[in-house]
């Protein structure tokens, strides 16, 4: 019996994620596990038959799409983009607040009302978001653009009132099926969702993109080849390998692994059927001879057309990837092309990794175990370089704190703070006996005379907030707040944000944050004597005197929780 009591399986009623659940059932027999999957009427079937199968497992269905806000789940994708309502939300989601987007997220509300202890995604993620015909949707609207440009150029007002709609509607568009936005918001949801709820493994079943072959495959999803759809489709399918390299690097989230099944999954069954496209029976359409000259219509009305009847066909139903013929099948499944492995072999090998059994098909950990780590001569030649950049500074009388091209912009911020205290106190313990209120006038004062550190702070975009906070020293541009505009107003409270994201703020109220960093810098180092290298941890502040990088550092590491684990 498995400590896990509920998993959730996300593309459950899939080719793969089907057999995934009947594994997971048989070998781990979990309390619940719930089948998420796009159609209602697939996870219905589904379920009516698993719980036949498996009579001691609670099952729960789940179905929509995921990959949009929860009043969007049971809508297509298609209809969403005909209305200018819906593509505005749907920015709004992909580019906007994204606390107020993971509220609204299908996918996060799953999670958050299940609490699953593993959530196996066996969704093709990289096929569903890379597929959104962008190459098609760009030429059109540029060939719309140069014909705006004429329009323009001849002065008519009706052909550019007509044309700037359809610009319109098609940037939107555009804007929206960015794959790799995307991908990364997708990502931070769902990681966001696990980390809420506690759950113990993400288990991705991903993709190759290709099947394993390489740029030289002969295959695509019906379209002309080079595909540059199958390429991006790739692309994303190991950016989101990429993205969960990070994921399995966080701390306080699950632990995270992927299996990349690099062949052709098949099959689901083999029949005579209906042959649909896009979930809709395709007919049958009469014959036509017609010469080739003049024009070629690609797409013709097929009402002109007379309808045979439905297509139906024998062949091999392979679940997302398609139904094939006998002779697609036989060519893609042939030695040295595609070839193929069944889910019960992908499930069998997810439900041995949900265990903790290592079966060397883990892709995260491949890579985990494949990247270069810090060195031993690095850690030495560190050093050298921080003397010799110590020694410049001091022949040349400047200051090396900070540029802001390493962000984020409280970088900068804390590193000038840190230099101000360096230079006036020296030490934690100076900064310790002096008022807050003593050290905002003295370092305030300080940069007055200093001219050339005053005007390094505020040339690189970073303010300075004078000890009364009604005023700031400032250059031409400013870094915080990050605005497309170039000016913004100043709400109530907005520059209390504003300065601890950005700006060298020497109000008391700072600066007495500074004296508790450093009280409880001063604590971590009574041990340091009685307890050996043990006693060094993250909490650990080694230097007597402020040291600015070593100071921000340890800051990064205590207030933002941003530390390698690895």
């Amino acid at each position: 019996m498995s400590d896990d009591q509920c998993i959730l399986v996300l593309g459950g009623a899939g080719l793969v994620g089907a057999q995934v659940v009947r594994e997971i059932a048989r070998e781990l027999e979990p309390q619940r596990i719930v089948v998420a999957s796009l159609f209602r009427g697939e996870v219905r079937e589904f379920l009516h038959d698993v719980r036949r199968e498996f009579p001691q497992v609670e099952f729960v269905g789940a179905w929509g799409d995921i990959f949009v806000r929860d009043e969007f789940t049971m809508e297509r994708r298609r209809r969403l983009l005909m209305s200018p309502v819906y593509i505005d939300k749907l920015y709004d989601d992909l580019f906007g607040d994204i606390n107020e987007a993971y509220e609204r997220s299908a996918m996060a509300q799953i999670i958050r009302r299940f609490k699953p202890d593993v959530v196996v995604d066996c969704i093709n993620t990289a096929t569903a978001i890379s597929y959104q015909d962008v190459e098609s949707l760009s030429k059109y609207t540029y060939d719309i653009l140069q014909q705006v440009r004429q329009a323009v150029d001849h002065q008519d007002l009706e052909s550019m009132d007509r044309l700037g709609k359809v610009i319109e509607r098609n940037v939107s568009v555009l804007l929206i099926s960015q794959s790799t936005a995307q991908l990364i918001r997708h990502v931070q949801l769902i990681h966001r969702a696990m980390c809420e709820v506690k759950t113990r493994l993400y288990l991705k079943i991903g993709t190759t993109g290709t099947g394993g072959m390489g740029l030289n495959i002969p295959y695509t999803h019906s379209e002309d080849k080079p595909s540059a759809s199958l390429m991006r489709k790739n692309a994303m399918a190991f950016a989101h390998t990429g993205l969960m390299f990070l994921m399995a690097r966080t701390p306080g989230g699950p632990l995270v692994k992927e299996l990349k099944p690099a062949a052709m999954i098949g099959y689901r069954k083999v029949s005579y059927q209906t042959v649909k496209l896009r979930g809709r029976p395709q007919m049958r359409f009469e014959s036509r001879a017609e010469a080739l000259d003049g024009r070629l219509t690609l797409r013709g009305d097929e009402n002109l057309y007379e309808r045979m009847g439905k297509l139906q066909m024998a062949g091999v139903d392979t679940g997302e990837n398609g139904f094939f013929a006998r002779g697609e099948f036989e060519t893609i499944t042939s030695i040295s092309q595609m070839e193929f492995v069944t889910p019960e072999e992908i499930a069998h090998q997810g439900v041995l990794e949900i265990k903790g059994s290592n079966t060397g098909y883990d892709v995260i950990a491949a890579v985990d175990s494949s990247v270069m780590t810090p060195s031993y001569r690095a850690g030495v030649l560190r050093q050298t370089a921080l003397d010799k950049l110590a020694r410049l500074e001091e022949e040349t009388n400047s200051h090396s704190v900070a540029l802001g091209q390493l962000g984020p912009p409280e970088l900068s911020k804390l590193l000038y703070e840190a230099h101000l205290l360096k230079l006036n106190y020296s030490t934690l313990a100076a900064v310790l006996e002096t008022s807050a209120t003593e050290i905002a006038e003295t370092l305030y004062n300080f940069l007055w005379e200093d001219e050339l550190l005053r005007t390094i702070i505020t040339s690189i975009g970073v303010p300075i907030l004078a000890p009364d906070g009604k005023n700031i020293i400032r250059g031409p541009r400013i870094n915080i707040p990050e605005s497309i505009y170039h000016e913004v107003n100043i709400s109530p409270g907005e520059s209390d944000i504003w300065a601890r994201k950005g700006w060298v703020d020497l109000r008391p109220s700072s600066l007495a944050n500074w004296q508790k960093r450093f009280k409880l810098m001063q604590r971590s180092q009574h041990m340091l004597h009685t307890r050996g290298s043990s006693s060094i941890t993250m909490k650990t502040y080694l230097p007597d005197t402020i040291e600015i990088g070593a100071a921000v550092a340890w800051i990064f590491i205590n207030e933002e929780h941003g530390y390698r684990i690895k």
